[in-house]
């Protein structure tokens, strides 16, 4: 911690032309207010739902959820991916964990959807690749 608070005297003395010990102080307990609002059990269940997302089937099978704006049978997205009936029930597994997508029995077919939480990933993400 020596190391990084003598780090930020040099930066707020840079900034503010002085360094005392109560500008430090007040800066160390913003940052820590900080840390404390970002929360590790919060950056772990984001870490969830970025892993559910890095896989080319899960994020083919949001990308075609949140597309179609409706739910969506297992045997519609089996056509999407070329993957087994297995893997495709893992993805969507590992998706609905995330809280990437819901699913409900609809007699002896089973029906998926995109949350609202995919759907804005999906949105950030496309907005992303077209500022480049």
């Amino acid at each position: 911690m020596a190391q990084s608070t003598a780090r930020l005297e040099r930066y707020l003395e840079d900034e503010l032309g002085e360094c005392r010990s109560e500008d430090v102080d007040r800066r160390l307990d913003e940052l820590g207010a900080m840390e404390a609002a970002l929360g590790s059990d919060r950056v772990e269940a984001e870490l969830d739902v970025l892993s559910a997302l890095a896989n080319e089937t899960r994020l083919t099978l949001v990308r075609a959820l949140v597309a179609a704006g409706d739910e969506l049978c297992v045997c519609e997205l089996d056509a999407l991916v070329d993957v087994s009936e297995s893997a495709i029930s893992h993805a969507l597994s590992t998706l609905t964990e995330a809280g990437l997508v819901s699913g409900r029995k609809d007699g002896r077919w089973k029906k998926y959807r995109a949350t609202n939480r995919a759907i804005a990933l999906v949105t950030v993400l496309d907005g992303g690749i077209d500022d480049e």
